[in-house]
């Protein structure tokens, strides 16, 4: 693993040193978007402020994992400006709806939960019927279709132009194999190499939007979408190692916005009365999910801020490609996962009462609920946390991109944050 100066926010984080020194070579820059369902809004808030105050910023290289996937994939695509990209995809944001991205109504769910229900019981008899996910994604793969422009066989023009004109070195997007288990990343670029390393490869191709889509396939809640070779799902459930792609790529300065709160047990249950009882199915499908898509960002940062001390006491001639790595991590302030409750009147009545079955009005803070809370009230409220963010770490941000000049933004939107919270 290559070595990094770590930018992080989060307890017993230090402020890393300056990134300055670098300033005067090319760098190759990278973006990185790990998943969490609905919560990804966060990233595009995050990503608003710093479109804003560092305009003529450049990602060589974008990389996207579950809901990420969407991100990174519309960002890479956009023929227009960096600021441009951003304000577009959060309008695509702000339009999104539960509707949207999976079938709500209430014959599609109860369909779903019957034949789940009937499989569960059957014993494995050939009569049973055939189950996917339990939610069909098929407004979902219409709706990126639509707005990244696919061409009929799914491939995405815009990323070809992108890399033509040379705006772009890479897009990856990572998934997961469910017949070897491995962490596959799929890698549209220039020059592109290939890596494999045990439980994960990184494989050129050309993108489409069932890569997107089968990076974004929650288990068992989205139904796997079949690639090359065989049947894939989201890409945080195998990936060991989420910033090794982008450093693959040759990125030796990344941005990596995730979108879960760092807490330790003693914070939790200090502001948690939930471990007192038994936990509920959507309390430990939380913990679960978290586990997939977001704890493991950190410890891949660590490991990068170990090897950089290394660094300078190994000889140029024995560092095998090892290179320093300026990475910047931003975490949410606040747990999305708690804001979630409020907002869960937004959804359609059919995925309330499926979501209920599950526990969500008995646990303080529902993960499972914020993934599929694809509603316009929550989304916005995301992205309104993920600018205020941004601009509490302006000043880091200015020093991460090697001393840029930056637009001073004010921070509007800071008051209606903190009433919302």
């Amino acid at each position: 693993m290559s070595a990094g100066t770590q930018h992080a926010r989060g307890k017993g984080t230090q402020r890393a040193p300056s990134c300055r020194r670098h300033a005067s070579r090319d760098r190759t820059t990278a973006l990185v978007l790990p998943g969490g369902g609905a919560r990804a809004a966060y990233q595009v808030g995050f990503l608003r402020h710093v479109a804003r105050a560092f305009p003529d910023v450049r990602f060589d290289v974008i990389f996207g994992v579950s809901a990420g996937a969407i991100n990174a994939a519309f960002l890479a695509s956009h023929r227009g400006s960096f600021v441009e990209a951003v304000d577009d995809l959060a309008a695509l944001w702000r339009s999104l709806t539960t509707r949207s991205v999976f079938r709500a109504d209430t014959e599609s769910l109860f369909r779903s939960v019957l034949g789940w229900g009937v499989r569960l019981v059957a014993g494995g008899s050939g009569a049973a019927p055939s189950t996917r996910g339990l939610l069909d994604t098929a407004p979902l793969h219409k709706l990126l279709s639509e707005r990244l422009h696919a061409r009929p066989d799914g491939t995405l023009p815009g990323v070809d132009a992108n890399l033509r004109d040379g705006r772009l070195r890479a897009l990856a997007l990572t998934t997961s194999s469910y017949a070897t288990a491995a962490s596959v990343t799929w890698v549209q670029g220039s020059d592109v190499p290939t890596w494999s390393r045990p439980g994960r490869r990184g494989v050129p191709t050309a993108l489409t939007v069932d890569h997107i889509s089968a990076s974004a396939a929650l288990p068992f809640i989205f139904p796997a979408v079949r690639l090359a070779d065989g049947w894939y799902g989201d890409g945080g459930i195998r990936l060991a190692a989420p910033l090794s792609p982008a450093i693959h790529l040759g990125a030796d300065r990344i941005l990596a916005v995730t979108t879960c709160r760092t807490e330790s047990g003693a914070q939790t249950m200090a502001t948690d009365t939930g471990h007192l009882h038994y936990p509920q199915p959507a309390q430990v499908a939380g913990v679960l999910l978290n586990s997939v898509f977001l704890d493991l960002v950190d410890q891949d940062a660590a490991r990068i801020e170990k090897a950089n001390r290394l660094l300078p006491h190994v000889p140029p001639a024995l560092r095998e490609g090892l290179r320093h790595i300026d990475l910047f991590v931003q975490r949410p302030a606040a747990n999305l996962g708690t804001l979630a409750s409020a907002h869960e009147l937004e959804l359609p009545r059919a995925v309330r009462w499926l979501l209920r079955g599950w526990g969500t009005r008995e646990v303080t803070s529902s993960d499972a609920l914020s993934l599929l809370l694809f509603e316009r009230g929550y989304l916005e409220l995301l992205m309104g946390i993920g600018e205020s963010d941004a601009v509490a770490r302006h000043d880091e941000l200015a020093e991460f991109f090697g001393g840029r000049r930056a637009r001073r933004i004010s921070p509007l939107s800071r008051r209606s944050i903190e009433r919302a919270l």
